[in-house]
């Protein structure tokens, strides 16, 4: 795939809308910032599902918060395929993405405005950490490998190094036994309200 888009001649190209005929056109897009993962499969995801049988192919190269890989993806009318650059970045490049439609019935403005909700600002960050459903030394269960396991809150908003480019777990428990994990999604599939310490009379 990454061979596929330095040798494609038209993915830099981002002069906006491109007429190829009467049905057919490209939308190139250009955003500068970093991307919000969850927010960037979120919106392609929705793009896929109700906009796929439109959309020929789309293609992008793109930069994603927690990462200095770039992320590329290719899809072709429903089917997708995505994977993060071997090559690190070089720090001083503007971190920018660039992002290419190609199909028909494409509307440019309202393309862009979806792209530029998935750029990660501070007003993003704090609408996720408000709408999160515990804070710090809530009682919580995780469900993991030995099933349902007691634990409390410790972070939220997590990440460390050994974490996938782009995640951002939103929790981090500290489990009973002083093991230290963090839950992938806020669901009730994942992570679920403890009971609470009984407290002495």
């Amino acid at each position: 795939m990454k061979r596929t888009l330095d040798m494609d001649p038209e993915f830099l190209n981002t002069d906006g809308e491109h007429q190829h005929d009467d049905s057919v056109k490209s939308v190139s897009i250009v955003e500068e910032g970093n991307l919000d993962m969850e927010l960037l499969h979120e919106w392609i995801g929705d793009i896929l599902q109700n906009k796929g049988a439109d959309i020929y192919r789309m293609k992008g190269v793109l930069c994603v918060e927690h990462s200095n890989r770039k992320f590329l993806y290719h899809a072709v009318h429903m089917i997708f395929s995505s994977m993060f650059d071997e090559v690190e970045m070089d720090p001083n490049e503007k971190r920018e993405s660039k992002l290419v439609f190609i199909g028909k019935n494409l509307d440019h403005d309202e393309l862009k405005r979806g792209f530029e909700k998935c750029v990660l600002t501070p007003e993003i960050e704090a609408r996720k950490l408000a709408e999160l459903r515990f804070d710090i030394g809530d009682p919580v269960e995780c469900n993991t490998s030995n099933g349902w396991v007691a634990g409390v809150v410790s972070g939220r908003m997590y990440r460390d190094d050994f974490m996938p480019p782009g995640l951002v777990a939103p929790y981090q428990v500290e489990l009973n036994d002083g093991t230290m994990i963090w839950a992938p999604e806020d669901d009730d599939d994942f992570i679920r309200a403890g009971k609470k310490a009984k407290t002495s009379a």
